[in-house]
């Protein structure tokens, strides 16, 4: 009897689901990814928020705020304890293999030498070493000649000085590999060379210990930057992560080993050894906010700690802007 009762039953559900029309069916068919279909949208518009944030404020986290005044304009900023830098991705800023000149104090001008000298050709093709936002462009007749500074999302400040030209524009993003000068003897030198910084919140690292010329290579995958130690590369790099680019251009004019004494910016010298305070140790991806139902401006800047203001601007959206559930911003 029991088993005669399930059978029944079964047959009740089997006829009741076959008897929906079949417009009725597609519509549920229809319906039943729709929420999964939903989340992958939202998810692939997060990622390119994301992306577009970190392409328009470089290392964000890091650094207090984009000023294009001049080079080095942190002042006593204080330093994170440890800082991971991720070198992966990057390219050679140029495809000579002659470190002219090394990092360090020099006896002979009795000052710091804040970065290397890179033999070169007049003409050669200087290229980003990272991708990033170019934060300066300038001329300093007295010092770095034709020089352009770029700050990268791995926290880096690249710093590439003594062009013959400038080929990328302040504000500008740029690509691992892309060019963004010619190499030259302009400013306070002695021969065409390049002269390369690699800085971080205006803390000279030697670039040495991230890049090998000779080789062509960066030394590890990660560089652990410490305020108040040596830092420490992570990862053995198997050279997978270079950005391909064409030969580098190079012209008729030779010059021998270059030398040059880099004239002191207007700003004091930041060194690893200044007062600092524990910080984030890693980057943080840029924040968005999915509009839900009774959310406004003020309500949202203040739950992620910032202002109206700040979310106006990075969503170029303003104060009186009606904003709607479902909708991102960036915050």
């Amino acid at each position: 009897m029991l088993t005669t009762l399930k059978n029944i039953t079964a047959s009740a559900i089997v006829l009741g689901l076959s008897i929906i029309p079949a417009t009725g069916q597609d519509v549920i068919a229809r319906q039943a990814p729709v929420d999964h279909k939903a989340r992958a949208v939202d998810s692939v518009q997060i990622q390119r928020l994301i992306a577009d944030e970190v392409a328009d404020d470089p290392a964000s986290d890091l650094y207090p705020d984009w000023n294009s005044a001049g080079i080095n304009i942190y002042g006593n900023v204080q330093l994170p304890q440890e800082y991971r830098i991720d070198l992966r991705n990057f390219c050679m800023p140029i495809n000579s293999r002659v470190v002219t000149s090394g990092f360090g104090y020099r006896p002979r001008f009795r000052r710091q030498h804040k970065g290397l000298d890179i033999n070169a050709y007049k003409g050669d093709t200087i290229r980003a070493a990272f991708s990033g936002k170019v934060r300066v462009v300038a001329n300093q007749p007295k010092g770095y000649g034709n020089v352009v500074v770029i700050r990268h999302p791995n926290g880096l400040e690249t710093v590439y000085g003594h062009m013959s030209k400038h080929l990328v524009t302040q504000m500008q993003t740029v690509k691992a590999g892309d060019p963004i000068g010619l190499a030259g003897n302009t400013g306070h030198s002695f021969g065409t060379h390049l002269h390369f910084e690699t800085r971080l919140l205006g803390a000279y690292i030697n670039p040495a210990e991230l890049f090998d010329f000779a080789a062509q290579d960066v030394k590890g995958d990660f560089y652990v930057f410490r305020a108040h130690g040596r830092g420490q590369l992570l990862g053995h790099h198997n050279g997978n992560g270079a950005v391909a680019v064409e030969s580098a251009v190079a012209s008729t004019e030779e010059t021998g080993a270059a030398a040059s004494e880099e004239a002191t910016t207007a700003s004091t010298q930041t060194t690893a050894s200044q007062t600092s305070t524990p910080q984030r140790t890693q980057q943080s991806q840029a924040r968005v906010h999915k509009v839900r139902q009774g959310d406004s401006l003020y309500t949202i800047a203040r739950h992620y700690g910032t202002s109206v203001d700040n979310i106006c601007r990075k969503n170029g959206i303003r104060k009186n802007t009606v904003i709607r559930p479902g909708q991102i911003l960036k915050v």
